[in-house]
């Protein structure tokens, strides 16, 4: 019985995080976007997580590349979009990433291995920017903010125009901004 529960214990612990592993867990040494960009050639081969938001992507015969501006990332991964951006890098994969699905915008996290840099031109400049060959790439889903914490505007429901929650005064117990009273 002991085995029994432990075995349920541990499955629910490890249902928890849907993350791929390389994207929960920074690697050994986490190399910052600015020491990499300030000694390129030394830091080649080095396993990277970094992430940001989609700029571009271009589509080859072989394999494709996506141009990603760079955000500070939280603990378990996710762009931080709220912390100022670091620059730009270039993500290159050998799988065919559809335009629609990794659409402008969108935040993502890759880890994989410093390649070193490549050119690439931002209107009339053109720039070197760190290259990266990914081995693990995730696109975090969007969300919509108006509805985080279960949040909706006064008087909805979701069903159409409600007084607070329960429908109307009187119901116990009463709801009110977030908050459950009693009923007096």
């Amino acid at each position: 019985m002991e085995r029994f529960l432990l075995a349920i214990g541990m499955s629910l612990l490890s249902s928890c995080s849907n993350l791929p592993a390389a994207i929960e867990n920074p690697p050994l040494y986490d190399l910052s976007y600015s020491q990499a960009t300030q000694q390129i050639n030394h830091f080649t081969g080095a396993p990277v997580r970094w992430g940001g938001v989609i700029i571009t992507v271009e589509n080859e015969q072989k394999f494709s590349l996506m141009q990603v501006l760079n955000y500070p990332l939280s603990d378990w991964g996710r762009p931080q979009l709220d912390k100022p951006y670091n620059g730009r890098f270039v993500v290159k994969t050998p799988e065919f990433l559809d335009p629609v699905i990794y659409k402008s915008d969108s935040e993502i996290t890759i880890a994989g291995t410093l390649k070193g840099d490549i050119k690439r031109s931002i209107g009339n400049k053109t720039l070197q920017i760190p290259l990266i060959e990914a081995t693990t790439i995730y696109l975090w889903p969007s969300y919509d903010a108006s509805d985080y914490y279960g949040y909706r505007p006064y008087g909805y429901s979701g069903f159409g125009l409600h007084y607070p929650y329960y429908g109307y005064y009187g119901f116990y117990p009463y709801y009110w901004d977030g908050f459950y009273y009693p009923y007096w």
